[in-house]
């Protein structure tokens, strides 16, 4: 778990690491200010308490060394790229970040810097009091938000990395759409209360004492002191375009020719990653760690060129020793090629697909396919998370189409498997179609293994149970929320035929009655009796040690139904 977290290059985890610092303290920060929802002593005595940690001296050091290594780090990145295609989720997170030091340095310049240099007493109501009634609460609230979003974004973009973050992400969005609420609310009742007393004539000298006010020339100090942070940023922006815009002159008068196996050929810029010179051609590539070197989902097996380019570094190293690579298998997102190379992308995104679902409720006799992959999880024990996903999305992405071709449609995926169901007309057409796409998928399993074999990868092993019986399908659930469902005994009794394929060592059982629908004679066919789990009377069954043999095995029941659609 650790190994994947920390999965990068130095500037990586310096990330990470001061971007933690700084959430934590975002947090908390946040929740102290929710506090005035409470009452202004709560607020006051966990501010004292945030205090003794962050303004001690080492809690000082770490702060201003997150605060200078998170934006610094971000920027040398940004100079550093060779392109700006990213994903919208990383653009949006990107753009965030450099809005914030706009408000951000304002803010400090009135709190941390009044506080070291005319020593004000820079608690919540005298920075409350110091922008309500104008547009800067405004700035500031908004500030707030940018900075949550932005660290949730940057938190979720790292921990998705690993098997457990799904389970807890309901939990955490309730969080972090609590915190900034919390906070907000406890701006606006802390706001109400001490602006009132501020303007109350009797009460203002006292707290403008309290506080050490600043008097005219340090506001005016403290305001020269917020220009001159936000222009050191904005030079330090400007500086960083200029920087990009340079290295992107420079990198054109150098050029590289990249041939794609079942692809273009392209000409990219010497100095860009792989991933980066598909993503300026826009050429599907699969990248989901934001080409970080922290998954493989990037990978290629270079077959043309592989002789020149230098050896992984430690990251991309480590990443491959993961998943077990061969020698010419590299990562996207880590090699610079320098000169012309010949790839093939080892996964391909696809686009989102669209699943209609049955407004009403109703009783048919339909043909139920269950499909499982053997030995799964022990196969992907060792594997990264996002290997999995791939292995699982290439794997449906050859077997699914199958399944749709013959009119059959996957209601659910079950993990390592699915269930598909087959609508038609009538019962005959519904066990037709189900047994051509047994046939199918059990063809497009072996095309499948064959490129396995050819990655030297283990060949996958399936499960198939295929019943017709009688099913209710219908959308079941509350208003706004009922996802279409199959119910019946037919669904339990074909995933019992799909576990016990397991024991059979077959891939495929067909039972008698999809046979009978399908307008097969049984009595011609070796049928085993099968007693099952959770099925109360004993069945017959076909079973098929390969699926793609299935036609075949049918040929002798003298029935037209496997010829293709």
């Amino acid at each position: 778990m650790a190994s994947t977290l920390w999965l990068g290059d130095w500037i990586t985890r310096c990330r990470i690491v001061s971007g933690l610092i700084l959430l934590t303290y975002a947090f908390f920060h946040f929740v102290n200010l929710g506090l005035g929802l409470i009452s202004p002593e709560a607020m006051e005595a966990m501010q004292d308490v945030r205090h003794l940690i962050t303004r001690t001296p080492l809690g000082a050091l770490v702060m201003i060394s997150a605060l200078l290594l998170h934006p610094g780090l971000a920027l040398w990145r940004l100079a550093r790229r060779r392109s700006l295609r990213m994903p919208r989720g990383e653009a949006f997170q990107t753009v965030l970040g450099l809005l914030i030091p706009l408000q951000l340095l304002p803010h400090i310049a009135h709190t941390s810097v009044a506080h070291q240099v005319f020593e004000v007493n820079d608690e919540y109501p005298y920075v409350i009091i110091l922008m309500w009634n104008s547009p800067v609460v405004w700035w500031q609230s908004a500030l707030l938000l940018a900075v949550w979003i932005h660290g949730c974004m940057g938190l979720h973009f790292w921990l998705r990395l690993t098997d457990w973050w799904s389970r807890f992400l309901p939990y955490m969005i309730g969080i972090a759409v609590f915190v900034p609420s919390f906070a907000l609310a406890g701006l606006l009742t802390e706001g109400r209360r001490i602006y009132e007393l501020f303007q109350d004539a009797s009460q203002r000298a006292a707290l403008m004492a309290d506080f050490n006010w600043p008097d005219r020339e340090n506001f005016a100090t403290l305001i020269l002191t917020e220009n001159r942070l936000v222009q050191i940023f904005m030079a330090l922006l400007a500086l960083t375009a200029l920087a990009y815009c340079v290295k992107k002159i420079l990198r054109r008068r150098r050029s590289v020719r990249i041939t794609y196996r079942h692809g273009p050929t392209i000409t990219g810029e010497k100095g860009m990653t792989l991933l980066e010179i598909s993503r300026t051609h826009d050429i599907p590539h699969a990248a989901l760690c934001g080409g970080k070197g922290r998954c493989t989902t990037c990978r290629v097996i270079v077959e043309e060129g592989g002789a020149d380019l230098p050896l992984p570094e430690a990251a991309e190293a480590r990443s491959l020793a993961a998943i077990k690579a061969p020698d010419n298998m590299r990562l996207a997102c880590q090699i610079h090629p320098g000169a012309p190379l010949t790839v093939c992308r080892q996964f391909r995104p696809d686009g989102n697909r669209e699943r209609a679902h049955a407004s009403q409720g109703e009783e048919r006799q339909l043909a139920i396919l269950f499909l499982d992959i053997r030995g799964f999880t022990e196969r992907t024990a060792s594997q990264l998370p996002y290997d999995v996903v791939f292995l699982l999305n290439r794997f449906f992405d050859a077997v699914v189409p199958c399944i749709e071709a013959e009119g059959g449609k996957v209601d659910k995926y079950l993990g390592d498997g699915f269930l598909a169901l087959f609508e038609a007309q009538d019962a005959k057409a519904s066990a037709e179609s189900a047994l051509r796409a047994c046939a199918a998928a059990g063809q497009a399993l072996q095309d499948f293994n064959a490129a396995l074999h050819n990655e030297a990868e283990t060949p996958l092993r399936i499960g198939m149970g295929v019943h017709l019986g009688g099913l209710v399908i219908g959308e079941i659930g509350s208003s706004g929320n009922a996802p279409r469902t199959i119910i019946g005994s037919t669904v339990n009794t074909a995933s019992r035929l799909e576990a016990q394929t397991k024991e059979l060592q077959a891939e495929l059982l067909v039972s008698a009655d999809l046979l009978v629908a399908a307008g097969y004679d049984t009595s011609t066919l070796d049928l085993l009796r099968l007693s099952l789990r959770g099925v109360p009377t004993p069945m017959q069954a076909l079973s098929v040690a390969q699926a793609s043999e299935l036609p075949e095995v049918l040929r002798q029941a003298e029935c037209p139904s496997l010829s293709p659609s």
